[in-house]
């Protein structure tokens, strides 16, 4: 079982058969990978006895998705988040490490060692919840955006964390890994193995002074080296730079004994700015998504069966205790930061487990001489085991509605931005418009009343907000006092008419672009105020009759002189007809609008006829001239 392509195959197949199977109930797919290592690890034994260098292994995918997150966030964005960052996360780290380490004390154990605990069990874990957001389209929510503000901060925690821990030792000095015999391990590439000679405030001293290594490097080194790469023009030199780059963070930071994720964080966030960041990203996203599977998968396989039954019900009890804390201290902000239902129970759910750097952190702890080894392994045990309920939560959540009947609709979003214009709705007439807007650099704020249709838009990574748009506290939120232009697009003809009057009455010179169904939606539309209206089929229809006219003998010229004719007439019709159109009465039944309907037909076919008479004559009157000539 130790050969490399056999681990391989069973791998790679375990996640084809179980994944798909988990997507199609319903499950996600981080709770396939999980389930399929489980099964050809502890249920079948088909992963040898090296699962925990596997798992080392595919932390290299947590490692990738650190990296290309911090590629995401600028630091100016960084700087904008500060009050999530430093308030809400900082909040959920404190409170929680403080909860659980008078819990654990309460225990009967050092107080040195429950502050160690707490700081371990406040971490979530990024990979899976990241994942699982990101798979339900939920990323972009109001409360998949505080999940991950959450997140990041837990991730930033980790540094302070890695240089504190060392300081809890009772020596004030680290302890040496050590090998059965009690000899120091053979480990050149770690500062572990000198860690005899290395008080507890150098070992801080040094992981300062690495961070700010990344940093200048990011800053400084990068770009010289991508210019140099670029002049071989080979792609594969681009993917090999960019896995080199992150590897030998990887290994800066582990030589360190610090998270190697945690560097490449920071070495993304540095080169958010930079003109290969694209390329990066790119590079880097196969191997994430592939060695992030690993990664579950490994989670799966590694769990210590024997352990758990060893001492079951205790384990289950404090991991269901870890889960109750984390909800409760969440709950708590998510009231306090005053977060809708609808989030409020995503985010409280969502980050309801211990994470991955939980492992990083209970190794460096026993090697510090913090925690004991036996406290140790309970702690992977219990971390691990609140990573495998992780989909379960997210299920609990997706299907809230059975149990929490109270629960109002969800709560519009909190509209964070705001735009020169203003689009409310966002149904396939929107969709265009906002795609034109955007194609030349403009910036809007798009409104919808379907969460199903917001959610969909923000999968494919275009922001809109939830939230009824005829609501003017919703307006004001989006900017309507200072936008320039709003386009209502919205279904609900009631809606739309409602809308543009509020629009009309706050501001006079406000431009508003409305979208109609027929004449008499027109009408309303106008007299409510809007400028510019728009009739949803008309456009398309009108050149679907050029292209008929064309197939008919006409020239390219002639239809589209034909068609730019018609249009400017209807344009001119329309508005001479909404000053005979009465609401309420048919249109069919006013005998003054109905005459005037059939007097500008046969003008538009006496226009028409006199167009198309004139350039059969300048036609004919072309070949005379150049004769001339």
């Amino acid at each position: 079982m130790e050969n490399f392509f056999l681990q391989a195959t069973i791998f790679l197949g375990a996640a084809l058969i179980a994944v798909p199977l988990a997507a199609r109930l319903g499950l996600g797919s981080v709770l396939g990978y999980i389930a399929a290592g489980i099964v050809i690890g502890p249920i079948l034994g088909l992963t040898g006895n090296d699962t925990a260098g596997l798992q080392h292994f595919a932390e290299f995918g947590v490692v990738v998705m650190l990296f290309l997150i911090g590629l995401e966030l600028e630091p100016r964005t960084l700087w904008d988040m500060r009050h999530k960052l430093l308030g809400l996360g900082g909040l959920q780290v404190a409170l929680t490490t403080g909860v659980i380490m008078g819990l654990t004390y309460m225990m009967k154990q050092p107080w040195e060692e429950a502050l160690a605990i707490g700081l371990i069990l406040s971490l979530s874990s990024t990979a899976i919840v990241l994942q699982t957001l990101t798979e339900k389209g939920l990323i972009q929510t109001a409360g998949g955006r505080n999940v991950f503000s959450v997140l990041l901060t837990q991730d930033i925690a980790v540094i302070p964390m890695l240089a504190f821990l060392p300081l809890l030792a009772v020596s004030g000095r680290l302890v040496p890994h050590t090998t059965a015999d009690g000899h120091a391990a053979p480990d050149a590439l770690s500062l572990v193995s000198y860690a005899d000679r290395i008080p507890g405030w150098g070992l801080t001293l040094i992981t300062v002074g690495a961070i700010f290594f990344i940093i200048f490097a990011g800053v400084f080194l990068t770009r010289p080296l991508f210019r140099y790469i670029h002049h071989a023009r080979l792609r594969e030199m681009y993917t090999a730079f960019a896995l080199l780059m992150v590897v030998s963070i990887a290994v800066l930071m582990d030589f360190v004994g610090l998270s190697p994720a945690l560097g490449t964080f920071l070495a993304g966030v540095v080169l958010a700015n930079s003109e290969f960041r694209h390329e990066l990203e790119s590079d880097l996203e196969p191997f994430k998504g592939l060695l992030l599977g690993l990664f579950f998968i490994t989670v799966g396989a590694g769990f210590d069966f024997a352990g758990f039954f060893g001492d079951p019900f205790r384990i289950l009890a404090l991991t269901l205790l870890l889960i109750g804390v984390k909800i409760g201290v969440l709950y708590v902000l998510a009231r306090l930061w005053k977060l809708k239902p609808h989030d409020r129970w995503l985010f409280t759910l969502g980050l309801g487990q211990a994470g991955e750097f939980g492992f990083v952190l209970v190794s460096f702890a026993a090697a510090t001489g913090v925690l004991g080894v036996a406290l140790g392994q309970k702690l992977v045990l219990i971390i691990a085991l609140s990573m495998l309920i992780t989909p379960l939560l997210f299920i609990l959540y997706e299907n809230r509605t059975r149990w929490l009947k109270s629960e109002p609709d969800p709560e519009p979003d909190e509209i964070d931005e705001t735009g020169s214009v203003i689009i409310a709705g966002i149904g396939r007439f929107g969709q265009t418009v906002n795609a034109l807007v955007r194609s030349v650099g403009l910036k809007s704020v798009v409104l919808d009343n379907d969460m199903t249709v917001v959610q969909t838009m923000r999968s494919f990574g275009h922001k809109g907000y939830f939230g009824d748009p005829t609501r003017p506290d919703l307006l004001k939120a989006a900017g309507i006092e200072n936008a320039k232009v709003l386009v209502v697009a919205v279904d609900d003809h009631a809606a739309a008419v409602k809308l543009v009057k509020y629009a009309r009455q706050l501001r006079e010179d406000l431009h508003i672009v409305a979208r109609a169904r027929d004449e008499v939606s027109v009408y309303e539309l106008y007299e409510a105020g809007a400028d510019d209206i728009v009739r949803e089929m008309f456009d398309s229809s009108l050149r679907a009759g050029r292209y008929v006219l064309e197939n008919l003998g006409f020239s390219e010229y002639e239809a589209a002189e034909a068609e730019d004719e018609f249009f400017h007439h209807d344009r001119a019709s329309l508005k001479e007809l909404a000053a005979l159109w009465k609401p309420g009465i048919p249109i069919e039944k006013n005998a003054e609008y109905s005459a005037r309907v059939k007097e500008l037909y046969s003008e538009l076919e006496a226009a028409l006829a006199a167009r198309q008479q004139r350039s059969k004559e300048a036609a004919r009157a072309a070949p005379d001239e150049q004769a001339e000539a």
